[in-house]
């Protein structure tokens, strides 16, 4: 299952219902108090109430404290639904699905009362005719009179078991007026229903911002304490051997110390027996701390150097989990990544954070204000927090206006020193020309290394962060000149054919120019691809080199236990890693018979200052 949207309701700051919409990547922005941690942190109790617990306090100023909602709705959702042993079922079959065929869930909280109570329920598109409306609160008993009552034959219907029955009774009305419905999960067979779904839903794992970042930890501990069992299981053989060793001579001392007593007081030597209360604990024996070089523990370490080492326990136990929960999804909640971190390691988290919501079954939320950050992040994961005079506002869809504010709010502004606009389909083609830039520049200074200079913005325009939109929307205005380069592919004529001569007409300097291979890739060397990953890659100016890369990477066993499984897109994206970095001089112009590549960089080197 998979989180598709999360609403709140009278619940803190969110008095009026609102919807966060949820992707594998997800990013809530705004400023400090905006609301951010409280989206993190509903969803927390509702998944576990555990690390955060609902209060009667968590209830909204103004609002209904009896009636506080955290809701979550699914897709991705389970085929089939056991909950009797004579019967199986789908969610779709018992009317839980809502008019849009996802699965609604609503944890609902009286937070009036001191400890507030909770109930369960799923908003679905439910039958409400009559003798229809009420049927999974049902007992089958009640069910029984029920099918009696409306005088359906019984033959063919395992009365025994309370789908069929269900079934039954719905089959046999003409109109069931389905209808939005609140569907209880707390009686009878809705309790059924919701403790089967607890085992499919993903299972949720925050980390919090001000949390201590101690070795002492459940994050570091837990994954230590698996394994120390892991270890000690190995060597269970020998352990069982200790314990036989040990256990037989203390009898022995404990035989001999009940014979001298027996001599003394023979009643009470009889009345004793030598045994063992417990078997022995070896986990307990050891406890595991993180120490560098210097033996200094986590815990003796800077903030930013506990957090970073924490972040990456708690990335370890949450994948631990899924995998012992048979691949059930994984919601790793992130606030504020970027605390006490250095902007290097910034982005090397927020890319690993977006690698990892690229996984199976994984989705990545997490809070910033931070503009480093916020700038780094694609524009269609951004989820904009304001609060206004009618309360809190939660922008699902950033659209130029939304953007802007961003923007202006945090930070995120263009380099006043751009000068040229180098655009590029996506960011594979980033990592190529930030390479191979700073090759050429190493022969001839004149031309420039698009790693170092702040003269010249990349824009992918393939995909888009904000930090991209702000250059590009502000930089727009400015009548800077732009280089486009885009792949020719296979197309007749080329896909982008139309966009190069847009931008050739405009007669503002700006130039466009097309591959004359397919794409950047065909322009790697044949050595570069050999060193990298160890296979022999063959192909021509006109293959699909990430196609081919992929086949022979699973073709080779030695590859496969390398790289597993790669696909032709993850395949494009290590040949950029990894290739791009062993391409030289000598390897560029072997295979650029053209001299495109030079002629490109010329055209930026033309257009600076």
């Amino acid at each position: 299952m998979k989180l598709k949207t999360v609403k709140l309701q009278n619940f803190r700051s969110y008095r009026d219902e609102v919807v966060v919409c949820i992707d594998d990547l997800t990013a809530l922005v705004g400023q400090n108090d905006a609301g951010k941690s409280t989206v993190l942190e509903a969803l927390e109790i509702f998944f576990n109430n555990t690390l955060i617990k609902i209060e009667s306090a968590d209830a909204a100023q103004g609002g209904n404290a009896a009636d506080v909602r955290i809701s979550c709705l699914f897709e991705d959702l389970p085929g089939i639904l056991t909950i009797d042993s004579r019967a199986e079922t789908t969610l779709a079959d018992e009317f839980l699905l809502n008019e849009d065929g996802y699965l609604e869930i609503t944890k609902g909280y009286n937070c009036s009362l001191k400890t507030p109570t909770c109930t369960t329920s799923v908003r679905a598109n439910y039958p409400t005719a009559a003798n229809c409306a009420d049927l999974h609160k049902l007992k089958n008993a009640d069910l029984k009179l029920r099918l009696a009552a409306l005088g359906i034959a019984t033959d063919g219907i395992d009365q025994r078991s309370n789908v069929k029955i269900r079934q039954a009774i719905w089959a046999n009305q003409a109109d069931l007026a389905l209808l939005p419905s609140a569907v209880s999960l707390d009686e009878e067979d809705g309790k059924k229903v919701w403790t089967k779904l607890k085992e499919e839903l993903p299972l949720y794992a925050l980390f919090q911002s001000d949390r201590a970042s101690t070795d002492d930890d459940s994050e570091v501990q837990d994954p230590m304490k698996l394994a120390v069992q892991e270890a000690l299981g190995t060597v269970q053989q020998q352990l069982d051997e200790i314990k036989d060793i040990v256990q037989r001579k203390v009898q022995e001392v404990a035989q001999r110390t009940l014979e001298k007593l027996r001599e003394m007081s023979p009643e009470l030597a009889n009345e004793l027996t030598p045994k063992f209360k417990s078997e022995p604990k070896w986990d307990g024996l050891f406890k595991l701390s993180l120490t560098d070089d210097q033996q200094i523990p986590i815990n003796k370490r800077g903030s930013g150097t506990r957090r970073l080492i924490l972040i990456n326990f708690f990335r370890a136990e949450a994948e631990r989990k899924q995998k012992e929960k048979n691949a059930r999804g994984v919601i790793y909640a992130i606030e504020e990544p970027e605390t006490s971190q250095h902007p290097s390691n910034q982005k090397l988290l927020i890319e690993a954070l977006m690698a990892l919501s690229g996984q199976p079954g994984c989705q990545v939320l997490l809070t910033t204000h931070t503009p480093n950050l916020a700038g780094l992040i694609p524009t269609q994961h951004l989820r904009y927090i304001t609060k206004t005079a009618a309360g809190k506002v939660v922008n699902n869809t950033c659209d130029d206006e939304t953007l802007q504010e961003i923007a202006l709010q945090l930070g995120v502004l263009p380099d006043k020193r751009i000068q040229v606009l180098f655009c590029v389909e996506g960011p594979t083609d980033v990592d190529f020309f930030l390479h191979i830039s700073s090759v050429f520049h190493g022969h001839d200074s004149s031309l420039p290394n698009l790693l170092h200079d702040k003269r010249v913005a990349i824009l992918p325009l393939g995909g888009s962060t904000l930090k991209q939109w702000a250059e590009k929307f502000y930089s727009q205005n400015l009548g800077l000149p732009e280089v486009h380069v885009y792949d020719r592919d296979i197309a007749t004529p080329p896909t982008y054919q139309v966009a190069v001569d847009r931008v050739n007409a405009r007669g503002n300097g700006s130039w466009a120019g097309l591959t004359n291979k397919r794409e950047i890739e065909n322009y790697l060397h044949h050595d570069a691809l050999y060193e990298a990953f160890g296979v022999s890659c063959a192909f021509t100016s006109a293959c699909n080199v990430s196609q081919r890369l992929s086949e022979d990477l699973k073709a080779d066993a030695g590859a496969c236990a390398r790289f597993g499984l790669v696909g032709s897109d993850r395949a494009k994206k290590l040949m950029h890693e990894r290739a791009t970095q062993n391409m030289t001089l000598e390897r560029v112009r072997a295979m650029d018979d053209d001299n495109e590549i030079e002629t490109w960089l010329r055209h930026i080197a033309d257009r600076l200052n």
